[in-house]
């Protein structure tokens, strides 16, 4: 270790990250082994309706980029009308919100939008499984964080009751197993409780609904989500990320988020970049029918070997390990088979509860499907499948009659996707 670091520095790498790599990870970075090469199967991506390359993407990209106006590289809010307002009104128009303000990334969204809205003492209830950039927002807000457990509406309300009215924030599709929420129960209950309702869409904008729009617009729940918030760098495959709501509140929040305030507005490559996916997002019902196809194979393919992949039911798949040397074990042996995942460990995940996610891409041909399944099914001994911690309590706790399919899930209306 570098002995020109301060003391104080170094002790909190050494607590944090060396000793981490030292005895949590058995001495190998799990972020250091073997990288794909042009014939991998890439299921590290949140591409998931293939986007990346499409040509309509790269040339809007090249145009404004090669133009001699790109705009004014300062913050947003001294920037008024052009392309970024253009662009917000049509997401707002997509999402079925009054406004929308765009960001440098879903990350800066959440943030900034807690930080601006919450305040101390005032509680906010998030789901356990929330994005991590929501708790970033709680502190700056120095509000009360308040978790309640995955999904479970009724713990939420008996927590409202206990400590009153604040803010409730909850995924549509949660990151790292694809589970979905009960929105439809979860936000009516929380707006009647007098909250303030943040549904993050990130990995349901562009798959979920008759165009994409996202679960809250497809079910119609507008009139209980205050706001909607989304990264898009996922099925928009670009960068940036936005806050739908009322034209009020997002005219407050250009002037009071941090993150909007002194960061550096999009640029115009970035912007033609969004304004060019979305229009292929509106019109990409046959690649969301194809991804969507293509998560319930692999879901339901894993289910049959023996993988415990219940805990979801949407496009990201967790694969559950446990502990960080198993999922290393996983990943390397996925990885000889030119198949690569994402390892998620703490922070992202609980001590002892790390998981290779699989996000699935509608890219996907029938002979890689088969491909993935065939690997899955041969490395089972040589991952110890049996005894991963998610395994030993899917078999202990559950009889044969319920794992003879994966579960049916709840609420899931996605306004004429195929699913």
């Amino acid at each position: 270790m570098n002995s020109d670091l301060p003391d104080f520095v170094r002790r909190r790498m050494e607590v944090v990250y060396l000793r981490r790599v030292r005895e949590d990870w058995g001495g190998q970075h799990l972020f250091r082994g073997r990288h794909p090469g042009p014939r991998a199967i890439r299921l590290d991506t949140n591409d998931y309706l293939d986007l990346t390359a499409a040509p309509e993407l790269a040339a809007a990209h090249a145009t404004a980029a090669s133009m001699r106006d790109r705009g004014t590289l300062m913050s947003a809010v001294f920037q008024q009308g052009g392309p970024q307002e253009r662009l917000e009104v049509d997401f707002a128009a997509f999402l079925g919100h009054p406004a929308v303000m765009l960001c440098q990334s879903g990350f800066a969204a959440n943030t900034g939008l807690l930080q601006s809205v919450a305040s101390p003492g005032v509680p906010v209830y998030l789901d356990m499984m929330a994005h991590a950039s929501f708790r970033e927002g709680i502190l700056s807000a120095r509000a009360d964080a308040v978790a309640f457990r995955h999904n479970d509406v009724e713990d939420l309300c008996n927590q409202i009751r206990q400590r009153g009215p604040g803010l409730v924030v909850a995924d549509s599709v949660y990151s790292t197993h694809g589970t979905l929420c009960p929105l439809a129960t979860l936000t009516r209950a929380a707006a009647e409780m007098g909250c303030f309702v943040v549904i993050d869409e990130s990995h349901a904008l562009g798959t979920h609904g008759s165009h994409g729009e996202g679960l809250v617009a497809s079910l119609k729940l507008q009139p209980w989500v205050h706001a909607v918030t989304a990264s898009l760098s996922k099925a928009f495959a670009g960068r940036g990320g936005l806050v739908a709501c009322d034209p009020v509140l997002a005219e407050y929040l250009r002037f009071t988020s941090v993150p909007a305030i002194f960061s550096s507005a999009l640029q115009q490559q970035d912007l033609a970049h969004l304004e060019a996916a979305l229009a292929l997002i509106r019109n990409a019902d046959a690649q969301r029918i194809r991804l969507h196809s293509n998560a319930r194979r692999i879901r339901s393919g894993l289910h049959e070997l023996g993988y415990f992949v219940s805990s979801g039911t949407e496009q990201i798949i967790a694969l559950e390990p446990g502990r960080e040397p198993l999922a290393l074990t996983l990943y390397n042996a996925l990885a000889a088979h030119e198949i690569f995942g994402a390892i998620f460990c703490p922070p992202a995940t609980a001590r002892n509860r790390a998981i290779l996610r699989l996000s699935v891409h509608c890219g996907l041909s029938e002979e890689d499907l088969h491909h993935i399944l065939a690997a899955c099914a041969e490395i089972r001994d040589e991952v110890k499948l049996s005894e991963w911690r998610s395994t030993r309590k899917w078999k202990g706790l559950e009889t044969p009659s319920v794992l003879s399919a994966p579960p049916v899930r709840e609420g899931a209306a996605t306004g004429g996707v195929a699913r």
